[in-house]
């Protein structure tokens, strides 16, 4: 008989049965829907009061082009917003900084000034419509973008819901858009979570990103426990600064994966849920329910889907949206079937919309909570994950803690060695997949592609460069001076920069300008590397 060993390294059973729940006591580690320690989903009834939101990857070129995908989705049903921004924007760059040549609006949507970001969401009320902001060492001056946007549009601050990313430690683990040292970089995280939770109380200031850790090679349990482990560092990270845990905890959010194993993928989250519920009311001493709730953005990684026979991601994706929808997420976003080779079309992007939709209106799967409850595989399961996530936050600790260990480069590494395992047990056939290394025809990769290639316009960089332009001749100089000034200084003190960001963003100062006065102080981070 064949052995099966989950991702995240313990075996699967051929069978299970009531021995294996034998130490699983059903008050203290299942409980009820809606109720401590949240294994069954944070809310009571789940989908039958309220679907997740439905909220795909969106931007490529102009803001202009980006407004008009917004739109179109949204035309189809599609109730949220998740934008994408391009590498330059990442980085802190404008579209005329030479490092930004042939990078501008590629992979997301440019932004230079408040001018892009009152185009992109122009017509659409940022006080009806909630939007995800992915976007991280540069979330501070985006999100005081978008917060301009709602003030101009009318929107009342309290009606504002948006999740800037603002998880720079994943960055520094996985993605590597990280602009300044650690320790700045820790402070504009915190300076954003102030900032919003005193005057946009219904925003998510920080989205914690096990999604990119695991795109990046790690396990499910790493996934969520080095998330954990984040999530735990930017709470005392902000009851360093004063806050009492339960002013900002129920604001924290995530977004996780969940490509894999459908009920390995439905454990890592009810494992995830309640291990979170007890270290913010145990560790943490959160008094308020909803500080305990982790609330989490589920969808797949680019990863998940193949360059062979496309058409076959569109399957995976349902599986996606199955395991997501069962693991209780409260918001779903799809890889597209064209994602492993090109920015996602208009028919693509509807494919994976109308997936979501099929899933929440005709699967049943959203018809009662936690429906897998109860299961002697799915009860084993979860507490096998449990110990396993466990075992990893231990490892961590022995490396100086999350922080200290993103400084050193020892997570980098263990998630660099997790990533070359996987190639490995991928290349052997180990991992199976379909038309890749396994039920492969002869037919070459060309002959069955049937996807509509995204194709760069370089007119789009030269409008966004002439905009700039136009922007930077007409705004008062003197006053973006003023700003930007006063940013430089307040970054040698120890104020919230969210002020001034704020102030230079309304000058119509650049986030070029704006990233550039903040590095003159801070510096730029430099890599550990370890092997």
């Amino acid at each position: 008989m064949k052995e099966l060993r989950a991702h995240a390294g313990f075996p699967i059973e051929p069978a299970y049965g009531p021995e294996d729940l034998a130490g699983v006591d059903f008050e203290r580690d299942i409980g009820r829907p809606g109720e401590y320690p949240y294994t069954r989903g944070i809310h009571k009834h789940m989908y039958r009061e309220r679907l997740w939101t439905m909220r795909q990857y969106v931007g490529f070129g102009t803001p202009a082009e980006t407004n008009a995908r917004f739109k179109y989705l949204m035309a189809h049903g599609q109730d949220a917003l998740n934008v994408a921004f391009d590498l330059p924007t990442q980085l802190g760059l404008d579209s005329d900084d030479p490092k930004a040549e042939g990078e501008v609006g590629r992979v997301g949507m440019a932004v230079d000034t408040l001018a892009d970001m009152e185009a992109a969401f122009a017509g659409i009320p940022l006080d009806r419509v909630s939007v995800s902001l992915t976007i991280n060492g540069m979330a501070a001056p985006i999100t005081a973008m978008y917060y301009a946007v709602a003030a101009k549009q009318g929107a009342a601050a309290e009606r504002v819901v948006t999740t800037p990313q603002n998880d720079i430690l994943k960055e520094f683990i996985a993605r590597g858009t990280w602009i300044y040292p650690v320790d700045p970089s820790l402070r504009l995280v915190g300076d954003l979570i102030e900032f919003s939770s005193r005057h946009y109380p219904r925003s998510n200031p920080v989205s914690v990103c096990g999604y990119h850790i695991r795109e990046a090679g790690c396990t499910t349990a790493q996934e969520m426990a080095y998330g954990l482990a984040i999530a735990a560092a930017y709470v005392e990270l902000m009851l360093a600064r004063g806050m009492a845990v339960d002013d900002f905890a129920p604001r924290i959010s995530f977004n996780f994966t969940a490509w894999g194993k459908i009920f390995e993928e439905v454990a890592k989250f009810r494992a995830g849920r309640r291990l979170y519920a007890r270290m913010l009311r145990e560790r943490f001493r959160a008094s308020n329910p909803r500080s305990w709730m982790f609330r989490s953005l589920i969808g797949g990684g680019g990863s998940a889907f193949a360059v062979q026979e496309p058409e076959n991601n569109i399957v995976r994706g349902a599986y996606i949206a199955l395991a997501a929808a069962l693991a209780g997420a409260q918001t779903m976003a799809l890889p597209t079937y064209d994602e492993a080779y090109t920015i996602p079309s208009p028919k693509a992007q509807l494919i994976a919309l109308r997936t979501m939709q099929i899933c929440a209106e005709e699967s049943g799967a959203a018809d009662t909570v936690d429906p897998l409850a109860g299961s002697y595989y799915v009860e084993a399961l979860t507490s096998a994950m449990e110990n396993r996530i466990l075992e990893e936050l231990a490892h961590v600790e022995r490396m100086g803690g999350i922080v200290e260990a993103v400084r050193s480069g020892a997570i980098q590494a263990e998630v660099a060695r997790q990533a070359y395992l996987f190639e490995q047990r991928m290349v052997s056939g180990e991992i199976p997949k379909v038309a890749v290394n396994c039920h492969v025809g002869d037919q070459p990769v060309e002959a069955d592609r049937d996807v509509e290639l995204y194709s760069f316009d370089p007119r789009a960089t030269e409008a966004q460069v002439a905009k700039l332009a136009r922007i930077r001749r007409d705004r008062d100089d003197g006053a973006v001076a003023t700003a930007l000034g006063r940013l430089a200084d307040e970054a040698r003190g120890r104020g919230n920069l969210m002020y001034p960001i704020t102030e230079a963003v309304k000058a119509y100062a650049t986030l070029g300008e704006i990233a550039r006065a903040m590095k003159n102080v801070f510096g730029e981070h430099r890599e550990a590397v370890k092997f």
